[in-house]
């Protein structure tokens, strides 16, 4: 159950586009693909790798429903200071005994696939309500017949 690297951190913020724009232009962040969600959100690469995920925080509706039903809902609806951050991720390797793991120790988690197909996600819920979110191979959990209790594009269409 190898953890390799940060994946990226989510920040959830009123206006996407303006603080896209303040790391790009303050710290030197850049703008890069980023996979189509069916919500606002705008991924931050240092070089090739994307590392900061800025999206809409929304109050209600289509945005709102998407988000409690893919990421589990969220604790607080704070737009400043830390409580913007909604979750880490990391990058991992070994998706069955990491399911197998998190059930032994009776943690709260949820399966997920992105919409892209290439990432399976598992979002566990951690000390103090912060999420965690591990990032496999979506070719790991084929392998292993391993199935999401929800895609990306299920949560925004219903």
């Amino acid at each position: 159950m190898p953890v390799s690297h940060i994946e990226h951190l989510l920040l959830l913020v009123d206006d996407v586009d303006a603080t896209a724009d303040w790391f790009v232009n303050n710290i030197g962040l850049s703008r890069g693909h980023t996979p189509d969600f069916k919500v606002k959100v705008t991924w931050l690469y240092i070089g090739e790798k994307d590392v900061l995920h800025i999206a809409h925080l929304p109050n209600e509706g289509k945005e709102k429903r998407f988000q409690d039903r893919y990421l589990g809902g969220r604790n607080s609806e704070e737009t400043s200071g830390t409580g913007i951050i909604d979750h880490v991720a990391f990058r991992c390797t070994g998706l069955p005994e990491m399911i197998t793991k998190l059930q032994n120790n009776k943690a709260t988690f949820l399966q997920r696939q992105a919409n892209d197909g290439d990432l399976y996600q598992l979002f566990i819920t951690g000390p103090n309500g912060i999420r965690v979110e591990l990032n496999f191979d979506a070719e790991e959990a084929k392998r292993h017949g391993i199935k999401p209790e929800m895609t990306a594009l299920d949560a925004i269409s219903n």
